[in-house]
């Protein structure tokens, strides 16, 4: 089974095979026009005063729908140059994908950079969660798992760039190995990875909000099964079914293909539920922070209701809800900018509202900083923090989101 976009592109190759090998076996022929072959289209060996007529290649319609005919004439000097010219007479411009390959560069130049950051700051913050013992709680070892899963999409798409850019820069359409068909493996699993361990953000910062239990350790293994178990279940079936029944170029043109979905929905799924546990929060979030539970003012407590949504935003993902049931191939260059550039960064923020920004690890931080004498060299007059919801409001859960 061969890409539907890569058809033209064979013929054209196949065409250039047989034409050169064609010339090869009438070379020591004489005639008054020999077989050419000008990259695009093969003349046969014509006699002078001889004229033929081609339709544009099919590889030419790539560029434009639209068809027509180029002739060339056998002369007592050799060919003709073709009339119309190509660019002419198949409505091709010779700069026609310059601007579209400048836009591709720009995004790739922008994500590469953005992912960098990223990973360098979750790993930086995957130490500091790690390396101080008060920080090992479910709800940090949660975000580690996060933070990795970010980290190693970031790998993998370095790795698939390697591959495929290489593999397209000599003939894409005929690209496929073994190497390539890994990288995009990796690359859907740590994308799915990633997704699921989003949602489980969620559900556990649902779970703080809403049960009454204490926090037991099987309720965290459960997460980590589903959120490891699920894309390893997905992935793999999808990795049968390619090898079985699409097993076409490096796995990641997947236009028109039903087995996507098995990579896809999920994710659509993941999505939608994590936008509605983002509305559910954001409700109860409204009612304990409602005036008349707490003494603060209208200001204050909108204010502090807006920054506590906005840092959920980026923890939950919620933000891919935009484009996430629009059709794939719809709005490439918004979704480009805004799955791709933006969402380079997303690892970056999480890192630094949830880590670099937790008033938990910047207090256990100052106080490896400073040793034993932390206690002494401390303001004896604390700061108040914006986040901390007076103990009188009887919020003692959402402390947990506030810090984090």
């Amino acid at each position: 089974m061969v890409q539907p976009d890569c058809v033209p592109v064979i013929e054209w190759k196949q065409n250039e095979t047989n034409c050169l090998e064609e010339i090869q076996l009438h070379m020591n022929e004489t005639a008054g026009c020999k077989r050419i072959w000008d990259q695009l289209l093969c003349w046969p060996d014509a006699n002078p005063g001889e004229t033929y007529a081609f339709t544009c290649p099919g590889i030419i319609f790539h560029f434009t729908k639209q068809t027509g005919m180029v002739k060339r004439s056998c002369t007592e000097q050799g060919w003709s140059d073709p009339y119309p010219p190509y660019s002419v007479a198949c409505s091709m411009e010779e700069d026609v994908s310059m601007d579209e390959l400048s836009f591709f560069s720009t995004i790739q130049i922008i994500y590469t950079v953005g992912y960098s950051i990223s990973a360098v700051s979750l790993a930086i913050a995957i130490v500091v969660l790690l390396a101080c013992r008060r920080l090992r709680c479910p709800r940090n070892y949660i975000h580690v798992h996060l933070f990795s899963t970010f980290i190693l999409k970031a790998i993998a798409i370095f790795i698939k760039d390697a591959v495929l850019l290489d593999g397209e820069g000599s003939d894409y359409c005929t690209f496929s190995t073994a190497g390539c068909k890994i990288s995009v493996v990796f690359l859907n699993f740590f994308t799915m990875a990633n997704f699921m361990w989003l949602l489980v953000e969620a559900l556990y910062l649902n779970y703080l909000l809403l049960s009454s239990f204490p926090q037991g350790k099987k309720f965290y293994w459960w997460l980590v099964f589903f959120g490891w178990g699920s894309p390893t279940f997905f992935t793999t079936l999808w990795i049968f079914l390619k090898v079985y029944f699409e097993d076409i170029l490096c796995w990641d043109t997947n236009q028109d293909s039903p087995y996507w979905w098995i990579i896809q929905g999920p994710i659509m799924v993941s999505v939608a539920i994590n936008f509605i546990l983002f509305i559910n929060i954001v409700q109860i979030l409204m009612k304990k922070l409602h005036p008349r539970d707490i003494s603060l003012n209208n200001s204050f407590q909108y204010r502090r209701l807006s920054k506590s949504t906005l840092l959920l935003i980026p923890l939950f993902g919620t933000h891919y809800i935009i484009f996430n049931f629009l059709p794939e191939y719809s709005h490439v260059g918004a979704r480009l900018y805004f799955e791709l550039c933006i969402g380079s960064f997303q690892g970056f923020i999480v890192a630094f509202l949830y880590c670099f920004l937790n008033q938990e690890v910047q207090t256990e931080l100052c106080r490896k900083w400073r040793g034993n004498n932390y206690e002494f060299m401390m303001p004896s007059r604390r700061k108040k923090n914006k986040w901390t919801v007076p103990p009188s409001s009887g919020i003692k859960v959402t402390n947990l989101m506030f810090k984090n």
